[in-house]
């Protein structure tokens, strides 16, 4: 089983005292990825529990949490100086759960690898949020690098994330041919890795509609009023032709006819959840996070596409955007819509995403790049541009 790159960030901490808690979308490979840390530890004391078994979250439903840990350390072959490390999938399910995690690293010096679906959850739900006592991690769908590898185009060392100057490297047309089709499946059915793996279109197609189909199975069932489930799919319906575009949540408001404070609250429901992306306005020396001044992208292409139709432009932008988040912070530039940047990486880098970029688009992102005070710009054009500035999506 091929590992994520994360699998070796995660490694790194092994022997903190620290939880370490694994979010990110349903399938995008959470449970394998601790899977493999579980078999990484060998022969240490270590024991597994699925909150979806209900029988499982009995097991730590005791208000002693004293009882807990006599009672998961006798399920464990464990000397008295050993330390135990328990993996927990799926936590979301029994918020109560972070108070016995925090009690039993204080006291017992147990080491917990947890899962999570959703941020939401861990934000708006746990009356304990582990502060101080966790490193938070996110699993995203696979990048394109990591792509290429799970296809065996690549090395597991080439998928490796690097820095964003690494990545520009290795722009030339002859990297550019030699991945061109790979990119255009990758846009097309996205980065789930069960969707990568397998060989068949219609079978792709198929995990996608599972994939939007058990999110709303599992995630929505904080959302008890069926009119609100009705509401949030609507939502996402008028979201998909609004990739690349600044959200007017007044219009999207009117449009459900539901109110301004109900739109965002959904909006920070789906990105809570991970299915889309909200990329915040820069302005020097400050970004303004309002949700109606930020851009919405989907968090994977593939799953944009199964509910949805967007254009070429929409999509490529989108791809790429998602791509960029590996090298650090995005936001956008937008100057009362006569100027703009289509993403920009910790305030430092610009970039102008086209299809087929040119001399035009370039000249115009140095002057307005100039004029912020950004580093460096790059025009990122889908069909291969030979010329100084200019970048692949398949280098990122």
């Amino acid at each position: 089983m091929k590992k994520r790159a994360l699998f070796s960030d995660l490694v790194k901490y092994l022997d903190n005292k620290e939880a370490l808690v694994i979010t990110g979308m349903r399938q995008v490979g959470k449970t394998t990825l601790m899977r493999q840390i579980y078999d990484f530890i060998e022969d240490k004391p270590k024991l597994w529990f699925d909150f979806e078994n209900p029988l499982e979250v009995k097991l730590f439903e005791d208000i002693d949490y004293n009882t807990i840990y006599k009672r998961v350390e006798g399920m464990a072959a464990k000397n008295k100086n050993q330390r135990l490390t328990v993996f927990i999938d799926e936590i979301q399910i029994f918020p109560e759960i972070t108070k016995v995690i925090k009690y039993l690293i204080d006291h017992y010096r147990v080491k917990f690898i947890v899962t999570g679906s959703s941020n939401y959850y861990l934000k708006n739900l746990f009356p304990e949020s582990l502060s101080g006592r966790k490193f938070l991690f996110q699993l995203d769908p696979l990048s394109f690098r990591e792509y290429l590898y799970f296809q065996e185009k690549v090395s597991e060392e080439e998928s490796a994330v690097g820095s964003l100057e690494q990545a520009i490297k290795h722009n030339d047309i002859f990297y550019h041919k030699k991945f061109e089709t790979d990119y255009e499946n990758f846009l097309r059915f996205g980065g789930f890795p069960a969707v990568v793996l397998e060989k068949k279109k219609t079978t792709k197609e198929q995990i996608l509609k599972n994939i939007f189909a058990s999110f709303f199975e599992k995630d929505l069932k904080i959302l008890s009023d069926y009119k609100d489930i009705q509401e949030l799919r609507d939502l996402l319906l008028l979201l998909v032709p609004r990739i690349g575009s600044m959200l007017d949540v007044t219009r999207l408001a009117s449009e459900l006819g539901i109110n301004r404070p109900k739109i965002y609250q959904y909006l920070e429901f789906l990105q809570g959840t991970f299915i889309i992306r909200l990329l915040p306005r820069y302005a020097k020396g400050i970004d303004k996070t309002v949700a109606g001044g930020r851009k919405v992208y989907f968090s994977d292409t593939g799953l944009l596409q199964s509910i949805g139709s967007v254009n070429d432009s929409q999509l490529f932008e989108n791809a790429v955007v998602n791509q960029l988040t590996h090298y650090g912070k995005v936001n956008f530039y937008n100057k009362r819509n006569t100027a703009e940047i289509d993403a920009i990486v910790d305030k430092k880098v610009a970039f102008e995403i086209k299809l087929k970029g040119t001399e035009k688009d370039q000249r115009k992102l140095k002057r307005l790049s100039a004029d912020l005070g950004f580093e460096r710009e790059y025009v990122v054009s889908k069909y291969f541009v030979s010329r100084s500035g200019f970048v692949s999506p398949v280098i990122l």
